[in-house]
């Protein structure tokens, strides 16, 4: 800790829709988080989390899974104890995917779609994929540490025209669609 700059220390990002009307198939929406190493903070993430994944030292990781956005609350939940990550990450990419199984599905398409971004009761970050309407994936956030080791945020919404897989791969080098 530098002085009294405690930084972010334990986040939860959410995401909800409405399902999709009857006789429709149902929208999928994932979050997605993507780890960087200090050595390689750009190109290439150290590993993902997503659905049915959590992080190899159990520091990321999917409270809730949601396939079709049936419920009540919040859909998908996936929580960053990023004071508890290793040094050696020095950067952490969050974004959220369409599922494509049943033809290319874009944010116009998905019913009341909502995202929050907190960390314990204050709220840092709230969207409505306003922006992002023609793409199939989004960023939303990048975490960051600072010159003193403290993790930092950003709100980075950058829309993707991009299948879940590949939207992985390329969430962190910040060409979008």
């Amino acid at each position: 800790m530098n002085g009294l700059n405690k930084g972010i220390s334990k986040v939860e990002v959410s995401v909800k829709w409405d399902p999709s009307p009857t006789g429709e198939p149902a929208i999928d929406l994932d979050i997605v988080a993507a780890t960087y190493l200090a050595t390689d903070a750009q190109e290439n993430p150290d590993y993902v989390v997503h659905f049915g994944s959590r992080s190899p030292d159990g520091t990321i990781y999917l409270n809730r899974d949601s396939k079709d956005g049936k419920g009540f609350g919040w859909d998908e939940v996936m929580t960053l104890e990023l004071s508890r990550l290793n040094k050696r990450y020095a950067r952490v990419m969050v974004g959220v995917a369409i599922q494509q199984g049943t033809g290319r599905r874009t944010f116009v398409g998905v019913t009341n779609p909502a995202l929050r971004i907190r960390e314990g009761y204050t709220v840092l970050s709230e969207n409505d994929f306003g922006g992002v309407l023609g793409a199939t994936a989004t960023t939303v956030a990048e975490f960051a540490r600072d010159g003193s080791g403290e993790w930092t945020f950003r709100p980075a919404v950058q829309g993707f025209d991009a299948d879940p897989a590949t939207f992985a791969r390329i969430m962190g080098n910040g060409v979008g669609s």
